[in-house]
């Protein structure tokens, strides 16, 4: 069985993060294994009473799924929402231990959790800097929203063509969340060396917290499944529309992921692909 290696938050009530990351590599068929940098009762929007990861507690973790020999087996690494600079630090390290352990090589994605339009930030600045000069750099793919994008370029971004723009600077292939689409649209943009491509689904008045990690885990597992990354990307933003929709439908205030089942992994939403 593939086993991935998940680096982010765990709360237990909502379907965000690392944990709701885990029902989604499960329903694929991969084992995950999670390291959380901070755990949390329920959605942070909502109030918490969370705390942090303390960094030696996190090393130790890291460790402890180390001597049980499980980095020579990891076949894909997600990494997502830090509460500190030494977080971020131990998480780089432990990514190069992993590369030069593993049995075959892992794919490194990497999933830039730093802020989103209108709040800026939500992360430290230097929980930023150390996302952007640490792990980033590492990565095999990004998956930032929009905003994060700019923010890792340093430039505003206003359309399709200046997201593609600014990930061919960084030189990571991205799949970018909130990407630029119709009126009535989200999109959700990959771009590779050579190739873009726009997915787009209906924008629905409301929508849960989440959908970002559900595409990051998707498209996580697309890729180690060995399909194309423009048919992971394809799938993982049916998944997503599929999830948001079902949502609305049962009236349920988190994403419906265990209840939907295999509709993750062969959802039939609708999309608008539009080749760039």
């Amino acid at each position: 069985m593939p086993l991935a290696l998940v680096l982010s938050s765990f709360v237990a009530a909502s379907r965000i993060g690392g944990a709701a990351q885990q029902y989604v590599l499960a329903a694929h068929g991969i084992d995950p294994v999670l390291v959380p940098t901070v755990m949390l009762g329920r959605n942070p929007a909502r109030g918490s009473q969370g705390q942090a990861t303390p960094p030696d507690l996190f090393a130790r973790m890291l460790a402890d799924v180390e001597a049980d020999a499980l980095f020579g087996l990891v076949d894909l690494v997600i990494t997502g929402h830090f509460s500190s600079a030494e977080q971020v630090e131990i998480a780089a390290d432990a990514l190069g231990r992993i590369r030069g352990a593993a049995l075959r090589k892992p794919v490194i994605v990497v999933d830039p959790i730093l802020g989103d339009a209108p709040k800026g930030l939500y992360v430290s600045a230097e929980v930023a800097e150390a996302v952007a000069s640490r792990l980033v750099p590492m990565a095999d793919w990004i998956t930032p929203n929009l905003w994060e994008l700019a923010h890792l370029t340093g430039a505003p971004i206003d359309s399709v063509e200046a997201a593609i723009a600014a990930a061919r600077r960084l030189g990571k292939p991205a799949f970018i969340t909130s990407a630029p689409a119709g009126a009535d649209e989200i999109g959700l943009l990959l771009v590779e060396p050579e190739d873009a491509i726009l997915f787009a689904h209906p924008r629905l008045e409301q929508s849960p917290n989440g959908t970002g990690d559900l595409v990051t885990a998707s498209f996580g597992a697309g890729l180690i499944q060995g399909l194309a990354p423009c048919v992971a990307a394809q799938r993982a933003a049916r998944a997503a529309s599929e999830a948001v929709q079902a949502a609305q439908d049962w009236n349920a205030p988190e994403l419906p992921i265990v209840a939907l089942g295999q509709r993750l992994v062969q959802p039939t939403a609708a999309l608008r692909i539009e080749p760039l």
